[in-house]
């Protein structure tokens, strides 16, 4: 009984200063964001970065590790996922999330079951759990921005097609889907604008946004207009013709989504069961499980665990090809 609630505090302690560290970064980068927004389309890109390092100094890990990554290809990907996921958040600072998370991870999981353990497994899973956490989290975040983005690329085609017809430029177009637009297409549109605002070519501009949305509509809308640009014609009737291909896939994507949910989960399901099925029977009956790694035994129960480990993932993978259309 002591001992739980020993554990009960730490972890409710460590829960509390974590969101409390969390709710003070959130509070100051929202205080930054606004400030970029309101001074950005003043201010040239080289002095905007200025003020970016001058509020965030206050992190020397995260400044330490950036100066690592700046020019590396690893830094460059992060900074790009993150771009992606819409995170604030510096690649050092992206590494140094995972880190922490996977050091707390595996200390809860050492408390909580491999105190006088003599083989460390469980901590090892909880860290590479906690590892896997952040990641995780930024593709789910990427996955949601990209659904919603190509939801509302249709209507903001549309909104351009009928901005430009009323003799608005490109550019106007693209500011009027600036703010007039919901997130996450408005916040786009508007540093597409921004960048052309500072002398960026609406090439690059366009190649920047495709690079942050990996979307194919995007990138059928980013050629038509680069197109466009070089040998002319009519953009509203152009744009309108692929507003409407859009919104077709867009309904198409939506019923396969519906028809292939179910495999999907279940799927996962299958996949996670095994796993989940051999964590309750190491908290309730270890002895039991600890029969894989006995010297007597440990031969071929470790080539039973990799067999089944291959035949959940080879299961999974069959399963996901399959929803796949």
């Amino acid at each position: 009984m002591e001992q739980t609630m020993v554990l009960i505090l730490v972890v409710g302690g460590g829960l509390a200063i974590v969101l409390l560290f969390v709710g003070i970064v959130i509070t100051a980068r929202s205080e930054r964001v606004l400030v970029e927004q309101r001074i950005g389309k003043y201010l040239d890109e080289e002095a905007l970065d200025g003020i970016r390092r001058a509020g965030e100094k206050a992190s020397p890990v995260g400044d330490w590790l950036d100066k690592k990554l700046e020019k590396s290809d690893l830094g460059g990907g992060i900074a790009r996922e993150l771009a992606r996921a819409d995170l604030k958040l510096k690649p050092g600072e992206y590494i140094a999330t995972r880190v922490i998370v996977g050091v707390g991870m595996g200390f809860i999981f050492w408390y909580v079951n491999d105190r006088g353990s003599s083989i460390p497994i469980f901590t090892l899973v909880g860290i590479l759990i906690g590892v896997m956490i952040p990641k995780f989290y930024v593709r789910q975040q990427q996955s949601k921005r990209l659904l919603h983005f190509n939801d509302q690329l249709a209507d903001m085609l549309n909104l351009m097609v009928n901005g430009l017809r009323a003799g608005f430029s490109i550019m106007q177009a693209m500011e009027a889907v600036s703010k007039e637009m919901p997130p996450p297409i408005s916040e786009e549109f508007r540093r597409v604008v921004q960048e052309m605002q500072i002398g960026i070519p609406m090439e690059t501009a366009m190649d920047n946004l495709l690079r942050r949305i990996p979307s194919e509509d995007l990138d059928l809308v980013v050629t038509a207009i680069n197109v466009q640009r070089e040998v002319g014609g009519n953009l509203a009737e152009i744009l309108d013709t692929i507003s409407y291909t859009i919104r077709e896939r867009v309904r198409i994507k939506g019923e396969i989504r519906v028809l292939t949910t179910q495999v999907m989960y279940s799927g996962r399901f299958l996949a996670m069961m095994p796993i989940l099925i051999s964590l309750v029977l190491w908290f309730m009956n270890r002895p039991y499980m600890m029969e894989f790694f006995n010297p007597a035994t440990r031969v071929p129960g470790i080539i039973a665990l990799s067999t089944g480990g291959v035949m959940i993932v080879a299961g999974y993978f069959v399963m996901t090809r399959i929803a796949s259309i």
